[in-house]
């Protein structure tokens, strides 16, 4: 199998089989000049500042037809944890209230409601590899399920429509982190009340900025608890009333988004947009497949589900010795991502089978 992304088009060193894309995915060349196209506008006065809003009515656009969502539904925070804190903080939480999560679920999701202390938010806990296991714990004081569509420790896909109707079962919210998914998973964000993703893994952009979706059909009230000058109407009347909330999404952009992000996730956005993403899903996932069946081989255990619909492009192998395995790798030019007591390998377009057998050979002599 061929790369289906060329692989000249990134900062990718010759010989380096990268395999982290769930840790950080390259650098697109052409960032360079969107960069400078930033530095340009950034140093330009107020026609360089109308430039910076273009961009970024330009990127929600562009996220729009990717989530196959409104362009009014998206807005921009400058990462997960920050996002899912907007949404923690504006809900009126009564006493006894709880949330369900995976026992595996990343932190930027559970941490905005793992901290409050008036009152209190009870954490429903799932364990086990039961596709239903979150659906199972939601009761009628279950106020949201947060969940990652893929999981960033095992690689394990969720299917959101058992969710969805599990939270509409007890009125409850359904918030998702697509950061493991978007770029290569056809999503359909409007499953989700709020989702939100980082951009500098498959979404080929860098760190800075996230997405932030509001389904405004679902919850159309909902407002933040807090605001910034960029959240709020125009303040030159004075704050007697306060000014309105902006009607759409960027009501979550308190402030200035990070420009220069926004301005290399549009140029990520254009390069996605050559590739249909069912397309982008079946290339990574015959890589992982493949990876999964040699694995198997060499009676090296995963934790990734074998059946492609129950996992992302990721494929996890749990070990003690997940830093020195990953250092021993490196060293032999295969570039993996250990952490929390595994070793990932994560497939993207630039990737090909000769990099799986790059992985098979580096995991032999590293036994």
């Amino acid at each position: 199998m061929k790369p289906l992304f060329d692989p000249a088009d990134f900062r990718l060193d010759p010989g380096i089989a990268h395999v982290c894309a769930a840790g950080e995915t390259p650098f697109l060349h052409g960032h360079d000049r969107a960069l400078l196209q930033y530095a340009e506008d950034k140093s330009n006065g107020m026609p360089g500042r109308l430039g910076q809003e273009a961009q970024i009515e330009r990127a929600r656009a562009g996220m729009a037809r990717l989530w196959h969502v409104g362009a009014d539904e998206i807005g921009f925070v400058s990462n997960v944890a920050e996002g899912v804190s907007i949404v923690a903080e504006s809900l009126d939480w009564r006493a006894g209230d709880n949330i369900c999560i995976d026992t595996h679920e990343y932190p930027s999701v559970v941490g905005p409601f793992a901290l409050r202390r008036t009152p209190a938010i009870e954490l429903l806990i799932a364990g086990g590899g039961e596709p239903d296991r979150v659906a199972s714990l939601v009761n009628e004081r279950t106020r949201l399920i947060g969940v990652s569509a893929v999981s960033y420790l095992t690689g394990e896909r969720f299917d959101l429509a058992p969710l969805r109707r599990a939270a509409d079962r007890v009125g409850a919210l359904l918030v998702v982190d697509y950061t493991q998914a978007s770029g290569y998973l056809p999503i359909e964000a409007s499953v989700a009340d709020f989702a939100f993703s980082a951009c500098y893994k498959w979404m080929l952009g860098m760190t800075g900025v996230a997405v932030a979706y509001w389904n405004r059909v679902r919850q159309p009230g909902w407002m933040p608890a807090s605001a910034g000058w960029n959240s709020l109407g125009s303040a030159a009347g004075g704050y007697d009333p306060v000014p309105p909330l902006r009607a759409d999404a960027m009501r979550f952009t308190r402030g200035n988004p990070a420009h220069a992000s926004i301005y290399v996730l549009n140029g990520a956005l254009d390069y996605l947009s050559q590739f249909e993403m069912h397309d982008v899903l079946g290339h990574v996932q015959d890589l992982t497949v493949a990876l999964l069946e040699r694995l198997e081989a060499l009676q090296i255990p995963s934790t990734t589900p074998r059946d492609p619909a129950r996992h992302g492009a990721s494929v996890c192998i749990a070990s003690p010795r997940a830093r020195a395995i990953v250092d021993a790798m490196a060293a032999q030019g295969v570039w993996a991502w250990n952490g929390h007591g595994r070793v990932r390998f994560s497939f993207h377009g630039y990737n090909s089978n000769s990099d799986v057998e790059r992985i098979v050979e580096a995991l032999r002599a590293v036994r």
